[in-house]
């Protein structure tokens, strides 16, 4: 089947280590729906909908964040060596970061409902993101990483995780901390964004299965974008505006390039735009929330959802002909 990196790439390794059938790179439908939720709970504190439609689709990520916690329990407890060979694996192992992004996210997502959990999942999902990094990240210090290693997944374990906890911080209050993680998420963009966009455009292309994987490249814009506004109370000002026209650009790019990355159909690797659509429904809502340019954030409101919806509607599709699950036929 096509999915996020298939957990063995040839036949003897997957008769050297039992896969466990959920991808960690599935904790992406998690993250990027969670990321809708909070665009329409906002858009819902400024009037534009009924409050239960963020809430249903919060609540719907979470229960999915919950399946996907309790299947990586069981894999520790029963498939350590796959664990082990993920790990260890130069890009797959990327995926891990989405665990504590994702508990931050959910932090967030229960702060209304239940403060101290909310806190406890913001903090244990930030300190769980930055020992993740820095194994990953300053571990590539060593000079072992390889060039062709260097896809959009990169940006998920100091990126990706920074702008999420930055989130979850600046709407729980904490409005210092959260321009601290904005502030390594920022940079940490910035050092890798070259390498990436080297890679994609000097090396060997993406495998078919693999290249929504590409679709991470929307998300530190958007992301970011909105990692700022919950740090500095809201404000849409010029540097919101120039994160937007920049993920604008990603959107052409990735648009453009969209026939040839669903050249072999859908695959579970879309899910690389999930995080970054999600967000880019929350800069539309801003935007129109404060009147600014309010048809284009009409029109990334409606883009960001459909795409999300388009998602889902994949995943019923390869879940009914039994493919969701690795190695099930």
């Amino acid at each position: 089947m096509t999915q996020l990196l298939p957990a063995s790439s040839t036949p003897s390794a997957q008769a050297a280590t039992r896969p466990f059938p959920i991808p960690v790179s599935y904790f992406a439908m998690a993250l990027g729906t969670g990321a809708l939720g909070a665009a329409w709970r906002a858009a819902a504190s400024t009037g534009m909908v009924p409050a239960w439609l963020g809430e249903a689709i919060l609540a719907f990520a979470a229960v999915v964040w919950l399946i996907l916690i309790a299947a990586m329990v069981v894999a520790v407890l029963n498939f350590r060596p796959w664990l082990r060979e993920q790990w260890a694996h130069p890009v797959r192992c990327c995926f891990f970061s989405l665990i504590p992004a994702t508990t931050a996210q959910m932090g967030a997502t229960v702060f209304p409902y239940l403060s101290y959990l909310g806190y406890a999942l913001a903090i244990l999902g930030g300190l769980g993101q930055l020992y993740f990094a820095s194994h990953r990240i300053a571990g590539m210090w060593r000079g072992t990483h390889v060039a062709e290693a260097t896809t959009p997944v990169l940006y998920l374990p100091t990126v990706a995780t920074n702008f999420a906890t930055a989130t979850a911080m600046g709407m729980m209050g904490w409005k210092d901390a959260a321009m601290l993680f904005f502030g390594a998420g920022l940079i940490s963009w910035f050092s890798m964004e070259s390498a990436i966009l080297n890679r994609l455009r000097n090396l060997a292309p993406m495998n078919v299965g693999e290249r929504g994987l590409m679709g991470v490249q929307l998300a530190p814009p958007f992301v970011g974008g909105n990692a700022y506004l919950a740090a500095n109370g809201g404000t849409v000002d010029w540097f919101f505006l120039i994160m937007t026209g920049y993920g604008i650009l990603q959107l052409l790019f990735l648009m453009r390039l969209l026939p040839w990355i669903m050249e072999g159909g859908f695959s579970m690797s879309l899910w690389g735009f999930s995080f970054g659509m999600g967000a880019m429904v929350s800069t539309g809502v801003h935007l129109s929330a404060a009147g600014v340019l309010n048809p284009l954030g009409i029109v990334l409101m409606a883009i960001g959802t459909g795409f999300l919806v388009f998602l889902w509607g994949g995943v019923a599709y390869v879940a009914s002909q039994g493919r969701l699950l690795v190695g099930r036929r």
